[in-house]
């Protein structure tokens, strides 16, 4: 799984060693290199693909895709009716479907099926967004920072970006506006999105039948995964109008035919220099390892304590599991020394191309060296700004709405807008598991004075005479801010008023100034001379390069093309395809390879010949689940929910030959639609006969 963040799975040390060794690092960029590459729209290599693959796609197919690609929260998705409908991962709406759930009707477990439209419910906090516009604004952005460091270069930024997006959205809540550095800073862009507040779960099947095979499959192939969802967008209480959406092709690809997936890959670092991977590998990527390991394991000991908390902690123990998997195949990846080495070669290589251009050279300096000076300091800051700002609650979602609350009652410079956002936001209902909030932040407590220490006076400030265990359950059983009606009450709250409505907003005020300033220290010290250097290293590789590569990846719309194809390692062929009849032979009846019971209820109508997942060549990343994967025609043929093992160092590159998307098919989720989880309204919908 992809998931929200990134979601990957390794079960042994030699598969890590496996995953590291093979990533073939790039020296030069190529756009000839393999599939590789997660493109902008607005930079995509047509000619490329288009001799490589004998296809005809043109700047009309691209904006056609464009329009009808969406991001949610964390995800990728994409409409596939002219009424709204929009297809992405099950694993992308079921925090919605167990929001939506009850003790006595549990739809993650037993799936959430619509006869109509009256019977689509809203996903709290849920958002649709698409890529309007694409404006070049790189010249304003530089220029704005010119002269500047520290924190004076954040703040002109920062308020340049912001008169940016404020003049193209002009104040209209339709739109949200967001300037997106490209390149490491080497170009900025802004993007326009069309956004949609009113989304609607309208399909997800059992958990069993979207998770088959659990957490031993998860990033493995083959895969028996109907791991797709369906959500609808609404505005002013209809459903949204989108005529550009992608036909639904309800038959399986075949070996080698073209693919593209249109979604919002999430983070890379394929562009970092070797002192800030260093870093990296040796300090972040641990420190998050045992944080992530140790939560995870306190979710699982809770989730043993009864059914309703194996339910609600079913989720948040879904994505942990996913996101420790990724962090551990990340540091695979940077402990593998073939791999170092050839990121070692490439930055060298750069570097002589730099230094015999004299003109270059007076131009940008050495970057490269100011970065090694960045990640001295960054390594003294690392554990307090984690712990005390970037980790602070430890997931708590009572924190995270109590520090928003606290932040927008000091913000002079909020608008009346900005706070009636805030308050519609806060005011929604939100199903919140309060013994899993004690847990997350007895959790921050503890290791904040483990890693801190018993004497920073940051930890002496925030625990006072008490313990983590009991000061987390003083904070959490005495706050109001469960309840909606007192967060939209709080919303119009001053600082002062705040601290003496609610002990946990009281703790938030008494501890704010402490976390902002170590968070402001960062900023300016880390992210500012960072940002600085990073550019020059951009147009340094725009000097020896050219303008033909690709970014990192951002969370902002990207294109892949690649084409459906298995692999070959270490003399065993894996097949690019996986059939429904393969999940039957599969399951075992133990969990998690147990079948669901819609599956097994309904084994004699499903056609066993229908392809289910499929592997493709396609680069892709955490935050690209949910996106479409598209033939040449422009049609979805099926949704991409993961990677294989050897994708897990995708965040740092990618080998062409090893590494692959992993997608259920349409043709997979056509045949549940008419035979395992009957919904002839959405077979219509889409088309199918």
């Amino acid at each position: 799984m992809l998931l929200r963040s990134l979601r990957a799975a390794v079960s042994a040390t030699a598969s890590i060693a496996a995953v590291a060794g093979v990533l073939a690092v790039m020296a030069a960029p190529s756009s000839a290199r393999a599939d590789e590459g997660m493109w902008t729209f607005d930079n995509f290599p047509i000619q490329t693909v288009n001799d490589k693959y004998g296809t005809r796609i043109d700047q009309a197919w691209l904006d056609r895709v464009r329009n009808a690609a969406v991001r949610i929260q964390g995800c990728s998705a994409s409409f596939v009716s002219d009424q709204g409908l929009i297809l992405t991962n099950w694993h992308c709406v079921v925090g919605c479907v167990q929001e939506l759930s009850t003790p006595e009707q549990d739809f993650v477990k037993n799936g959430f099926l619509t006869a109509n439209r009256e019977e689509e419910r809203r996903c709290p906090g849920q958002t649709a967004e698409v890529l309007v516009d694409i404006v070049d604004v790189t010249d304003r952005v530089l220029a704005s920072g010119a002269g500047l460091e520290g924190a004076a270069f954040n703040a002109a930024r920062s308020a340049e970006t912001n008169a940016i997006q404020t003049e193209a959205c002009a104040g209209d809540p339709k739109f949200n506006c967001q300037v997106i550095s490209f390149y490491r800073g080497g170009r900025y862009a802004l993007y326009k999105f069309r956004r949609y507040d009113d989304v609607r779960l309208v399909f997800a099947p059992e958990n069993q039948a979207a998770f088959f095979g659990g957490d031993p499959d998860n990033f493995n192939f083959p895969r028996y995964a109907l791991d797709a969802g369906f959500l609808r967008a609404y505005e002013n209480g209809q459903p949204v109008e989108s005529p550009s959406f992608l036909r639904w092709n309800p038959n399986a690809p075949a070996e080698g035919d073209v693919t593209f997936v249109a979604g919002n890959p999430g983070s890379t670092s394929r562009l970092l220099t070797m002192s800030q991977l260093e870093r990296l590998r040796d300090q972040q990527l641990p420190v998050t390892l045992i944080q992530t390991s140790e939560l995870r394991g306190r979710l699982l000991e809770y989730s043993l304590t009864g059914d309703e908390a194996k339910r609600l902690s079913f989720d948040p123990i879904f994505g942990l599991e996913n996101s420790f998997k990724v962090y551990y195949g990340q540091q695979g990846a940077l402990t593998d020394p073939a791999f170092m080495e050839a990121k070692r070669e490439a930055e060298a290589e750069l570097r002589a191309r730099v230094a015999a251009d004299p003109n270059l050279v007076q131009q940008i300096g050495d970057p490269w060296t100011d970065l090694e000076r960045v990640q001295a300091t960054a390594r003294d800051l690392f554990l307090p700004v984690r712990q005390l700002e970037q980790a602070a609650g430890g997931g708590s979602t009572l924190y995270q709405m109590a520090r928003a609350l606290v932040r927008a009652s000091k913000n002079t410079s909020i608008t009346e807008a900005q706070r009636a956002r805030l308050t519609a936001m806060l005011g929604e209902e939100t199903p919140i598991a309060i013994e899993m909030e004690e847990i997350r932040l007895r959790y921050w407590l503890s290791k904040t004075r483990e890693y801190l220490t018993v004497d920073h006076p940051e930890v002496k400030a925030m625990l006072g005479r008490e313990s983590p265990e009991a000061l987390a359950e003083r904070l959490i059983s005495g706050t109001q801010m469960e309840d909606a009606a007192f967060r939209a009450r709080a919303a119009t709250m001053t600082t002062e008023e705040l601290a003496a409505a609610d002990p946990l907003l009281a703790f938030v005020i008494a501890n704010d100034a402490a976390a902002q300033a170590i968070g402001a220290r960062w900023a300016a010290e880390v992210n500012a001379p960072t940002a600085r250097a990073a550019e020059k290293v951009a147009q340094a590789r725009f000097a020896a390069y050219g303008t033909n590569q690709y970014p990192d990846a951002t969370f902002s719309l990207r294109l892949s093309y690649g084409r459906v194809e298995g692999w070959t390692y270490r003399g065993v062929t894996v097949p690019a395809f996986t059939y429904m009849g393969g999940l039957y032979e599969r399951a075992t009846g133990a969990e998690p390879f147990n079948a669901a019971q819609a599956f097994i209820d309904n084994q004699a109508r499903v056609n066993m010949e229908t392809v289910y997942d499929f592997s493709s060549t396609n680069d892709i990343i955490g935050g690209n689940s949910g996106s479409p994967v598209i033939n040449a025609a422009g049609e979805v043929i099926g949704a991409a929910f993961d990677g294989n093992i050897h994708s897990l160092g995708g965040s740092y590159g990618y080998d062409g030959a090893l590494n692959r998307t992993v997608s259920v098919s349409t043709a997979a989720i056509t045949e549940a639609l008419r035979n395992i989880y009957p919904s002839p309204h959405l077979l219509e919908e889409l088309g199918v006969e």
